[in-house]
């Protein structure tokens, strides 16, 4: 048995790693989109005493759409010892709607405490104002005649790349459906 001697070199220390702190920590893989947005979101919405956009985005399941239609919750308010009993300050989008309000709020204060689990708010405040115009989703054009389809699928046949051909059927098919 023969035994090899080498020389070894000293290896160079390393660096010592550099510690992460938790604004600092990398997501590896796929995480849902909620994650990285919570970080984001949370400043914002933190100023107008919510823990999370959750509120404000499952409104309409909290409240039900009839009374989302016409409301906007704003911010909620604390006391500096804990935060429960809070009053919940909401945008109304007309007097009228305000007095039906009223005579809902019991309900809407038991569906809102049972959204957080606990007795988060024990009143609601209303503003009166405009809410936000939502956009009205644009409907889908209508579909072109089978004869302009025929004529479509006849000038791409020249087309050899097939990424451009698809692309160019779509903007075809999109041109063919507007024609008067």
């Amino acid at each position: 048995m023969v035994l090899a001697m080498t020389k070894s070199t000293p290896k160079e220390p390393k660096a010592p790693k550099p510690e992460r702190s938790d604004d600092d920590r990398r997501i590896q893989g796929m995480v849902s989109i909620a994650v990285p947005a919570d970080r984001v979101t949370k400043p914002v919405f933190g100023k107008h005493g919510f823990a999370s956009g959750a509120l404000v985005v499952d409104w309409p399941a909290i409240v039900g759409s009839a009374v989302a239609a016409h409301t906007l919750p704003l911010r909620i308010r604390f006391s500096p010892q804990d935060r429960s009993d809070g009053t919940l300050e909401i945008k109304v989008s007309s007097s009228a709607f305000s007095t039906e309000i009223q005579h809902l709020e019991p309900l809407i204060l038991e569906r809102i405490n049972g959204y957080f689990g606990w007795k988060a708010v024990a009143r609601l405040r209303m503003k009166h104002g405009p809410l936000p115009v939502k956009r009205a989703v644009r409907p889908a054009p209508p579909e072109p005649e089978p004869a302009d389809m025929v004529r479509l699928d006849a000038m791409l046949e020249q087309v050899e790349d097939p990424t451009l051909r698809e692309a160019l059927a779509r903007l075809g098919k999109y041109v063919a459906a507007r024609k008067p």
